[in-house]
């Protein structure tokens, strides 16, 4: 969408962007009510409720946004198919590795963006960030190496510990850490921080 300023010079469109808060309760959400229902009941209902609160965060994204998201997106799709594949085969292995799986596709993603020079980073941040071509190609080197160390100690975690402590993992290892992680690259993204507008099409 084109918007006309002051100048009368046609621009890209601002993006509508969530409020902090309901981004947050949204990523939060499903993991607080899967831990929840693992607490009350077990594995199984847990991964329910998982993938009900998953379908939930997306339509409220396109109610707010008119759009969704492709993180929110892609993460949907993956817990709806190990989810269901745990429900259909009773299998809580399948569940477990789901996270692996999702973290082992995102760094797939941003390998492949960096051996095409495109910037699959900038799409998968939903236009949350503003740096030039060199920050963009740094922090997608990061995040990729980040996944993947994610998705090992997820194979550690499961593999090695009860489901008991997994599910707790899941539900306060992961975000802590990737907060830490992405608040350790604040001088990176400073020094390349830009004001253009993102017009990446990255929409659903």
């Amino acid at each position: 969408m084109k918007e006309t300023d002051a100048t009368g010079t046609t621009a890209p469109a601002r993006r509508k962007a969530l409020n902090p808060i309901v981004k947050l309760l949204l990523e939060l959400g499903p993991l607080a009510l899967f831990f929840a229902a693992f607490s009350r009941f077990d594995i199984y209902v847990a991964t329910g409720v998982l993938m009900a609160s998953v379908l939930v965060t997306l339509a409220v994204s396109y109610v707010v946004l008119r759009r969704i998201p492709i993180m929110p997106l892609v993460t949907a799709v993956i817990v709806l198919i190990f989810g269901s594949l745990t429900l259909v085969f009773h299998d809580e292995t399948l569940i477990k590795i789901k996270p692996t799986a999702l973290y082992l596709l995102f760094a797939a993603a941003l390998f492949t963006g960096l051996a095409l020079k495109k910037p699959i980073l900038k799409i998968l941040f939903d236009g949350a960030l503003q740096v030039d071509e060199e920050g963009w190609r740094l922090l997608t080197w990061r995040w990729a190496w980040f996944f993947i160390a994610l998705a090992v100690l997820n194979e550690c975690v499961w593999r090695t510990q009860t489901t008991d402590l997994w599910v707790k993992f899941k539900t306060f290892g992961f975000m802590p850490l990737t907060i830490l992680f992405a608040l350790a690259q604040a001088r990176l993204i400073m020094k390349h921080e830009t004001k253009e507008p993102d017009t990446a099409d990255n929409d659903f």
